[in-house]
């Protein structure tokens, strides 16, 4: 392990950095300090604010204010190019390779080498071979990069970063698309960059990686500085500690109703993104069950698997006790399946249209005439009654969608599915980027749908809505559900241990 002088100057200090989205502080005071040749680790719950740092550290973005310093000097990053100057790259989580092209031309893509005005062929594959060689990868120059495996990409965007002479390199969650294997492979190189000198800021939920990696680690809550550990205070409850916490008291508190009769069932499900995990659990009638995790968990592609958008691998999805055939969402929502899926946008309503087409459009079949006209008088009735329920702030039902607020789409997105009076309705992120208003109206709408008998399923990266709206919580962690606990189990920290993959932990909170 590489030690430093603390009397050294750190190559970056992130200091007071603030930066607000349509008034919503992402960031609030944040600050954190590198040092040369340091794994430096940045965690936090979803929404944290981990990845607009980094992306304010790249150029993507411009902090509103605060101060970056680079080798003690202050520098202005305004873009992607500047970051690069400055011997800045960020590796994103997903992959930036051109698939077309070869590994050379990768490397070296708008920044090619000419010779008499033309790209010299020759000195970008002599130096690819140094880069790549550099990362421990043994390929020719002129590999086609679609060609490689996920675990080559990475080490190739490893080596485009080199080649720009990174002094800072920014890894995002880089292991999410890896095997053991490549994992370790790429270990290894963040070990020899390390050694090189090379100082690398590394995010992800997988806490096991972080205290094998790091020298230090940085918390980040709810966009504010939570905490940091040196080397020797590293361990999963230390991180885990300082990640939760948040006063909830705000948010709303569930009633207690009785339970009812099995509604959904999943038996030895295996969805087509996680297919080695079988998986099981229930929900009764009048019940509000939470799915918690962190990014990349499973949560949403269970839900997709369960209401028919993405086919199940194996296993059986059956609602009131009878075995549902999903070959289609059709055929869930025949069974009384519904589901608010977590892009309002782009999945669960056609903006153009309005309120009443929107809250129409599940029950297209059921509005029709004998003669296959669609009954305007039925559409209308149902979307007047959504729109009242939901108390939908309109000027019109047939204003279209696009023009309402963020937390009315949501309204008219449920009200939709709710228009169909489901036996199971799916909530993926329902209070996304909806104000505490709409919120509240959400949560009350979840309550009063559990007391009419409805089994309410939900994901939810809000640790506060988990342990407010949730009768049970199912935690997953990398495809697989890592434990159940009960109303009196849940706190933040229960949840965050088998989210972070450590059931026993969990089990003694």
């Amino acid at each position: 392990m590489t030690s430093h002088s603390p009397a050294a100057v750190p190559l970056l200090e992130v200091r007071d950095v603030t930066k607000r989205f349509a008034g919503i502080a992402a960031l609030s005071g944040v600050s954190l300090s590198a040092t040369r040749g340091q794994v430096h680790a940045v965690i936090g719950e979803n929404g944290a604010g981990k990845s607009t740092l980094m992306k304010i550290l790249a150029g993507v973005q411009l902090p509103d204010s605060g101060q970056i310093l680079l080798d003690g000097k202050p520098v202005r990053i305004d873009s992607v190019q500047r970051a690069l100057e400055l011997g800045i790259a960020l590796i994103h989580q997903e992959l930036n390779l051109s698939d077309n092209l070869d590994v050379g031309a990768n490397l070296f893509l708008g920044r090619e080498p000419r010779r008499f005005g033309l790209i010299d062929f020759g000195k970008i594959r002599e130096a690819s071979r140094q880069y790549l060689q550099m990362v421990g990868l043994d390929i020719d120059p002129g590999t086609i990069a679609g060609d490689l495996t996920i675990g080559m990409q990475q080490m190739v965007e490893i080596a485009k970063a080199l080649s720009v002479d990174a002094r800072l390199l920014i890894m995002d969650e880089p292991t999410s698309s890896l095997s053991q294997h490549e994992t370790e492979a790429l270990f290894r190189v963040i070990r020899r960059l390390r050694e090189q000198g090379v100082t690398i800021l590394y995010i992800s939920h997988r806490l096991g990686e972080i205290i094998e990696l790091a020298d230090t680690v940085t918390v980040l809550r709810d966009g504010e500085n939570a905490g940091h550990l040196s080397r020797d205070q590293i361990s999963h409850d230390a991180m885990v500690q300082r990640m939760v916490g948040r006063d909830i008291s705000k948010y709303y508190a569930r009633a207690e109703h009785p339970r009812g009769d099995v509604m959904l069932e999943l038996k030895q499900l295996r969805t087509s993104t996680w297919p080695a995990h079988a998986l099981n659990f229930k929900v009764h009638a009048g019940e509000i069950v939470g799915v918690a995790g962190l990014v990349g968990a499973g949560r949403t592609e269970l839900m997709s698997t369960i209401f028919g958008t993405q086919r199940a691998v194996s296993g059986e999805v059956l609602v009131a006790g009878k075995p549902l055939r999903l070959r289609h969402c059709r055929d869930a929502i025949d069974a009384g399946i519904a589901m608010v899926p977590e892009d309002r946008k782009q999945q669960g309503l056609i903006l153009e249209m309005g309120i009443r087409m929107n809250v129409g459009l599940p029950g297209l079949e059921r509005h029709r005439h004998l003669g296959g006209f669609l009954n305007r008088q039925k559409e209308r009735a149902d979307s007047d009654r959504m729109i009242a329920e939901m108390k939908i702030k309109s000027s019109s039902d047939m204003l279209p969608t696009q023009f309402l607020s963020g937390g009315n789409q949501q309204k008219v997105v449920i009200g939709k599915w709710l228009s169909m009076h489901p036996k199971v309705l799916l909530l993926d992120e329902p209070t996304r980027g909806v104000d505490i208003g709409a919120k509240q109206e959400i949560y009350r709408l979840m309550e009063e749908l559990a007391a009419s008998g409805v089994a309410v399923l939900f994901v939810s990266s809000e640790m506060e809505e988990v342990l407010s709206m949730s009768d049970r919580t199912i935690v997953m962690h990398e495809g697989k559900i890592s434990g159940e606990l009960r109303r009196d189990q849940l706190s933040e920290e229960a949840v965050m241990q088998l989210a972070t993959g450590n059931p026993v932990a969990a089990a003694s909170t």
